[in-house]
């Protein structure tokens, strides 16, 4: 019987959608127009359900980058994932935004450095090895400053190749000609390398529940941390 997963990402500007049917991709819509993802990710459903001439009754497996990422954009993508995949009934499959992108060089052999601005000079960051068809993470997913990631780098002594929407802070960062950037087509998260990292856990049996699925931020927003900050002020004045 045939395996239809739809996978989605919106934890950075650009924003995608999959349809893969038994390792098989039927669709993969990108968009990098700057429109906020309310505006567009369910209409990109909606598009590749209709083009690929699907049903969502039709989607057996739902998959999305839960972090970590823009705050609203990951969260945004999560509810449309939940929602789905609650009213059919249906699984869901969390992927790491980092490990998504490693994911997009199965198939050669490289290590992979994924980097997302975390504004403050800081990247959401994990490394990861890629060897053909198997992806090993080297480190948890963490925010981590750049001096102190290119510090690792520096040590691993490897070439190394940065993907991500923070990836050119870091290359700007650094003179070490080892450590280099993706090439444009395949430095942004892709929710088709959603779909691949998450038919491996599918397989494992990793799934999880519309309500188990929960963001992944690493740490608190900004508006948090500014609530957070003006709590403690009020509890140093009384």
């Amino acid at each position: 019987m045939n395996m239809l997963m739809l996978s989605v990402d919106s934890s950075a500007t650009p924003a995608s959608v999959c349809l893969l049917e038994d390792g098989k991709i039927l669709a993969d819509y990108y968009l990098n127009t700057g429109l906020t993802h309310s505006q567009t990710l369910m209409a990109m459903v909606e598009s590749v359900l209709k083009i690929s001439g699907k049903e969502v009754s039709d989607i057996d497996a739902y998959a999305v980058n839960n972090g970590p990422g823009s705050f609203t954009g990951v969260r945004i993508g999560v509810s449309a994932i939940k929602g789905m995949a609650f009213a059919a009934d249906k699984p869901c499959i969390a992927v790491s935004t980092p490990e998504s992108m490693a994911y997009l060089f199965v198939g050669q052999s490289a290590y992979i450095c994924a980097c997302m601005d975390a504004r403050r000079n800081q990247v959401y960051n994990a490394l990861f090895h890629v060897r053909c068809d198997v992806v090993e993470r080297i480190c948890d997913d963490r925010a981590i400053s750049i001096a102190d990631l290119l510090t690792e780098l520096n040590a691993l002594d490897r070439e190394v190749i940065l993907v991500g929407d923070g990836a050119h802070l870091v290359f700007k960062a650094t003179d070490d000609s080892s450590i280099r950037l993706a090439p444009e087509h395949l430095r942004y998260q892709r929710a088709s390398a959603v779909a691949f990292a998450a038919l491996e856990k599918y397989n494992r049996g990793e799934q999880i529940t519309s309500a188990a699925l929960m963001p992944g931020y690493l740490r608190l927003s900004q508006a948090e941390r500014e609530r957070n900050a003006k709590l403690s002020e009020k509890d140093g004045l009384s």
